[in-house]
């Protein structure tokens, strides 16, 4: 049902055009740590006539030099978390990563899956060759997701276009007391494209692999005279298959956006975007007695299908009054609609003979989510302490609604496979209606002495309400909760390139009525280093990460996947990351992570898992990617290698383990002039095969792809 408000126009935030285009370094000492909160800079700035800097509280501006620009390096030094803010990463204290433009292009990564898979701390399709859903682990646990720093919250599911971010930010163990409820492993930020008040322009067309054809655009440009309005158009349009048979992978992807700045002090951005995918689910992976090819289907042609289409509207306000403070509001309308239905193999290790049991299943959903914050920062100084105070409120409003389908299937002889035809006389088991209303008032105080030492104090309480609908039944519950969470924080500077910190974060899962919200806290200690004469950052971390009333999901022998709540589970580790630009034309991406997990205690469906390690959460995780243009030529070659070590499949610790996988991939590049560039790149260059998963069938990794893309700037 439509509700009343589904008119309201609404954009993402734009970065800080005041600073944003004049700005070329911000050391934020103090806003470091209240990044992740869309914070802006400071307005009351002095200017010191020495040094030809302006001085705003612990934050230096070089007002001569040129902003800092994703679009063309992999090393960010700045975070937007929450908006498009730039506040210093050095400063920041938490284990961050950014994945810029410049990378994403570098990799070729088309999908989410392939964006991350470079970062520590983060095990990618572990689902393989079944693309329903973006699937990714953050330190163990499923990583929260945001867009501009507010939630996905019911639009989760849907799998998100890389094309359509700026950038994504990866903000490693949770923090419910920055952005509300949310999972302890970690947050993952997608930055929207917005209008930028310059004029630039990319275009491209690519074909690959499983005859993968795609054409973009990304363009905008100031519209008047007067330098204050600008706009944006992105677009990219895919037709393309699969790896297995009967197969189609398509997808169409538009937005606009408009900025708005009546005066330095002002800037209201609108922003409507629209994507539709067009997609065939996996059989549900692959038979259990021997490796198969991965271009074989098992489903049924004509009902193994998943179409999602989804629309937003989005609008960000900033305003900087005088005296040091300012104001920023944003908010978020999406509609979706997901349908989704597939047959797809139950296999056991005892099956004797060629037929395997399958089975149907399906739910056609729609969401539709309003969310919106209001903040309100105001920076002072008293003698050599600076201070930041932010305080804000945030609300969503969501309604979904499910109606689901399940039931037994023909089996099917896996060596001759003959397909049956779909599934007939369909009756849904489940229909459900759920409303979803969370209020949040957060205030967070930021204290910094002598530009050294930097003490960061945070609380927020959430109200959640929840009312679920059962409408086979007509019976309706509901359930309240109430949520306190608190952070704290201690970066001490040693030099301008050189920071340490300590925290202590919570968070606090979403719940679901019947079942306690999931809370978590983490220790984390850590160190920055990032050095004046190289375009560089390195950063390393430990941690010690522990999550109650865990939910955990069970696939049940039907192959219907149920989550159940188990006592409490930790994770401890170590991470480390180094990404470096060097003068002669050499890029570095590097990254290794320890992760050690562990149920503390509980029991899944009746069996004790006290002391069993996590599914899908190995010990040890590498990545290295080389970007290097050669000499005195227009060829430029990257070479990128991941390692992920063995796992095990399920949380009982008995069906086996993976087997180590390491991956390689490749790319070259050559400049036909300095606008046009054509890039052919390699994913899984030697072709390896490993089981990813295994539960009621194996889950294969994706196999190689190979693909071309030429692209024109301006």
């Amino acid at each position: 049902m439509k509700k009343p408000w589904s008119h309201v126009m609404v954009s993402t935030t734009k970065a800080n055009s005041l600073f944003q285009h004049r700005a070329a370094r911000s050391c934020a000492a103090l806003l470091g740590c209240t990044a992740l909160v869309a914070i802006p800079l400071t307005v009351s700035a002095q200017e010191d006539p020495e040094s030809g800097y302006y001085r705003l509280g612990t934050i230096f501006v070089d007002m001569a030099a040129a902003a800092d620009d994703d679009a063309n390096s992999t090393v960010a030094k700045e975070l937007w978390t929450g908006g498009k803010v730039a506040t210093s990463v050095l400063d920041t204290p938490a284990s961050v990563s950014v994945i810029t433009q410049q990378e994403i292009q570098q990799r070729n990564a088309t999908k989410v899956e392939d964006v991350l898979e470079y970062t520590p701390g983060i095990v990618t399709d572990y689902y393989g060759t079944d693309d329903r859903n973006d699937y990714y682990l953050v330190r163990g646990f499923q990583a929260s997701t945001y867009r501009d720093g507010l939630t996905l919250g019911s639009m989760r599911g849907v799998r998100e276009e890389p094309y359509a971010f700026e950038r994504v930010e990866v903000m490693r163990g949770g923090n419910s007391t920055l952005f509300g409820t949310s999972d302890p492993g970690g947050t993952v930020n997608f930055v929207t494209k917005t209008a930028k008040f310059e004029r630039f322009g990319q275009a491209y067309g690519a074909y690959g692999s499983h005859n993968h054809t795609e054409l973009g655009f990304d363009f905008g440009d100031v519209l008047n005279n007067d330098g204050n309005i600008a706009y944006r158009l992105v677009g990219k349009v895919q037709d393309a298959a699969l790896e297995y048979a009967d197969s189609q992978d398509d997808e169409q992807f538009f937005l606009g956006s408009v900025a708005w700045a009546p005066t330095d002090y002002t800037e209201l951005t609108f922003t409507l975007d629209y994507l539709k995918r067009d997609g065939t689910p996996n059989s549900g992976g692959y038979p259990l007695d021997r490796e198969y090819d991965r271009s074989e289907f098992f489903g049924e042609p004509g009902f193994n299908d998943h179409d999602v289409e989804r629309l937003t509207i989005s609008t960000g306000l900033r305003h900087e009054f005088e005296n040091g403070l300012r104001l920023r509001a944003n908010l978020r309308y999406s509609d979706l609609t997901d349908d989704f239905a597939y047959v797809y193999l139950s296999d056991n290790a005892a099956r004797e003979g060629t037929l395997v049991d399958r089975f149907y299943f399906g739910s056609d959903s729609t969401a539709e989510e309003l969310i919106g914050n209001v903040i309100l920062q105001y920076d002072t100084s008293f003698g050599s302490i600076d201070s930041s105070t932010l305080a804000g409120f945030e609300f969503r409003e969501a309604s979904t609604t499910s109606s689901s389908i399940y039931g037994l299937h023909t089996p099917i002889d896996v060596s001759d496979p003959t397909y049956s035809g779909p599934p007939t006389g369909l009756t849904p088991y489940s229909v459900q209606a759920n409303e979803y209303a969370t209020q949040s008032v957060f205030v967070q105080q930021n204290l910094s002495f002598s530009d050294r030492v930097i003490a960061t104090a945070g609380v927020r309480h959430d109200w959640l309400d929840i009312e679920n609908t059962d409408r086979l039944t007509g019976t309706t519950t509901q359930a309240d909760f109430s949520e306190t969470s608190y952070r704290g924080a201690l970066t001490y500077k040693i030099s301008d390139e050189l920071s340490t910190y300590a925290s202590y974060v919570q968070s606090v899962a979403p719940p679901s009525i019947g079942t306690e919200p999931e809370r978590g806290e983490q220790y984390e200690v850590g160190i920055k280093y990032q050095p004046e004469n190289i375009n560089g950052l390195f950063t390393a971390s430990v941690y010690d990460l522990t999550k109650m009333n865990m939910v955990v999901p069970v696939v049940l022998p039907s192959g219907v996947i149920e989550r159940q709540t188990i006592g409490e589970s930790r994770v401890r580790g170590f991470e480390a990351e180094a990404k470096v630009e060097l003068d002669e034309g050499l890029t570095l991406i590097g990254g290794y992570s320890y992760q050690q997990s562990e149920y503390v205690r509980g029991n899944v469906r009746g069996t004790d898992v006290s002391g069993n390690e996590f599914a899908t959460v190995p010990n040890h995780i590498a990545s290295l990617w080389l970007n290097y243009d050669l000499p005195t030529s227009a060829v430029t070659v990257g070479l990128g290698a991941r390692h992920i070590g063995p796992y095990y499949y399920n949380a009982y610790n008995d069906n086996g383990k993976s087997p180590a996988q390491t991956y390689f991939d490749a790319s070259v590049s050559y400049d036909f002039t300095e606008q046009t560039e054509l890039t052919v790149q390699v994913s899984n260059l030697l072709d390896e095969q490993y089981v990813v998963g295994s539960a009621t069938a194996n889950y294969y990794n994706n196999g190689r792809t190979i693909t071309a893309a030429l692209r024109h700037s301006w």
